[in-house]
């Protein structure tokens, strides 16, 4: 595999410092050439920054008109996402975009048209994507080891400081649009469209927090009904993050999601899975896996590195991603012209 050469533009997403450490660790992958830190980030962001003095520091336009490049990386906070992406784009450059994108629908649309017209490789952040468990109990629904699947159940919640929690107002369903987009791809990746989306965001008015940081959404299907439920005030959070696929044949359980082993800090987390077939005897514990040790991004920045290079298929297209945006606002309450 040859490297692609990128520019990174934002560190205002949570993700993006990781996502950063990511490529500088896999030389071998990708030439970092500069990254862009627009709006206020280089006064927002500065303690970011000073990790990566070592990577040029140009302005958005500087970046994405340097020679050579093969695509660009946004990592900008959540409601930019989308404005640096489109600009990327226009470019012709292929993108890796961190999830969900901006708060516009129209906006998102905008951008699948644009990458679509240029057959432009588009990547987006959802790194559950990549976590081996789950790609594992992808094939095994795939192969029809546990049948029919007629109900998802997903949890993703953490305990955030009442600052952070009111910061989500800035979001549709707030909790929902921030974290819950995470367990709407999965939902969606296996069950499709649902029949009916019922969405139930709320504001656990705690501290004096406003916004909703308390999200749900109950997703109805011909043969049943699943739930994708977020919360950032919950205590222990974090460890009781899962995932719960029921098939006629079987059930499969992950949880936690992610857990932490740090024996070496580069690929510091774990997942664990358990399946239970049918006819099983009540309070058997069926088989149960544990992954080895991975990074939560290195798989999904190679994944962009491989697509952009044709090494492999994007299985996420661009209608995928485009309907899967739209389902994820209605599960945020917003109407939908």
């Amino acid at each position: 595999m040859r490297k692609i050469r990128v520019v990174q533009i934002g560190l205002g997403h949570d993700h993006a410092s990781a996502v950063l450490d990511s490529m500088m660790r896999q030389k071998e992958i990708f030439d970092v050439a500069g990254i862009a830190l627009p709006e206020s980030e280089q006064t927002d962001f500065a303690d970011r920054a000073a990790k990566f003095k070592n990577i040029p520091c140009l302005s958005v336009e500087e970046a994405l008109a340097l020679p050579n490049l093969d695509g660009a990386v946004i990592e900008t906070e959540e409601v930019n996402l989308t404005r640096y992406a489109l600009m990327a784009a226009e470019r012709g450059l292929n993108i890796h975009m961190d999830k969900p994108g901006g708060t516009e629908l129209s906006d998102f649309e905008e951008l699948i048209r644009a990458v679509s017209s240029k057959k432009l490789v588009f990547s987006t952040g959802y790194m559950y994507r990549f976590n081996p468990q789950i790609k594992e109990a992808l094939s095994k629904i795939e192969n029809g080891d546990i049948g029919e699947v007629y109900c998802v159940e997903a949890h993703m919640d953490c305990e955030h400081t009442p600052k952070k929690r009111q910061w989500l107002g800035r979001f549709p369903g707030g909790m929902m649009f921030f974290l819950g987009c995470h367990l709407i791809d999965l939902i969606y990746r296996i069950q499709g469209e649902p029949e009916k989306v019922i969405p139930m965001n709320v504001s656990t008015g705690y501290d004096g927090v406003t916004a909703q940081d308390y999200g749900m959404v109950l997703l109805q299907y011909q043969s049943g009904i699943s739930f994708a439920k977020t919360c950032a005030n919950e205590c222990g959070g974090f460890s009781r993050r899962q995932l719960v696929i029921c098939g006629t044949k079987g059930t499969i359980e992950i949880k936690p999601l992610e857990a932490f082993d740090n024996t070496d800090p580069t690929r510091n987390q774990y997942t664990e899975m358990r399946e239970i077939g049918k006819g099983e005897k009540w309070g058997a514990f069926g088989k149960h896996t544990r992954s080895e040790c991975y990074n939560r991004y290195d798989e999904m920045m190679k994944n962009f590195a491989r697509l952009v290079l044709n090494e492999t298929e994007n299985t996420y297209t661009y209608d995928y991603e485009l309907n899967l945006y739209r389902l994820l606002l209605r599960a945020c309450g917003k109407e939908l012209s």
